[in-house]
C-alpha cells in the first residue's frame, strides 16, 4: 500500500484536476471537489462519488441549491496503487468518471466508452 498524507493527496488531486481538458471542466457549474479518507460505509469499495443532480436532470434543480460534490477517497486509492504514477492514473480515472456522472453519463455508458 502506498503511503501519502491527506495534504499531499489533496495536492495531487488538484494537480490532476488541472490537467483535465478545459472542455471537460468548463461546464462544471455549482460543483465542489472534496477529498475524504474513506466512504462512510466501509463495505463500499469506492474511489469516488458524485453527489448531486446530473446536468441532464437539472430541470429539477432550483436556485439556492447546495453545490454538487465530487468526492475522492484517499485510502482506497492508496490501497490500490503501488507507486505515485499508478496513483495519478487512478485519480485521473476517478475524476473523469465522477465528472461524467455530472454530465449524466451512467456507469454502463462509461464502461462502453472504456472510462470505467
Amino acid at each position: 500500500m502506498l503511503e501519502m498524507d491527506a495534504e499531499a493527496f489533496e495536492r495531487l488531486v488538484i494537480e490532476e484536476l488541472d490537467l483535465l481538458p478545459d472542455d471537460m471542466v468548463d461546464g462544471l457549474d455549482n460543483v465542489v471537489f472534496v477529498v475524504e479518507d474513506r466512504p462512510e460505509d466501509p463495505s463500499q469499495e469506492l474511489f469516488g462519488l458524485y453527489e448531486g443532480w446530473a446536468l441532464t436532470e437539472r430541470d429539477r434543480y432550483g436556485m439556492g441549491e447546495l453545490p454538487d460534490r465530487i468526492v475522492l477517497y484517499r485510502e482506497p486509492h492508496l490501497a490500490a496503487c503501488a507507486d505515485e504514477g499508478s496513483l495519478r492514473d487512478e485519480v485521473h480515472t476517478t475524476l473523469v468518471h465522477e465528472i461524467a456522472h455530472f454530465y449524466g453519463i451512467d456507469d454502463d455508458k462509461l464502461h462502453e466508452l472504456g472510462w470505467a
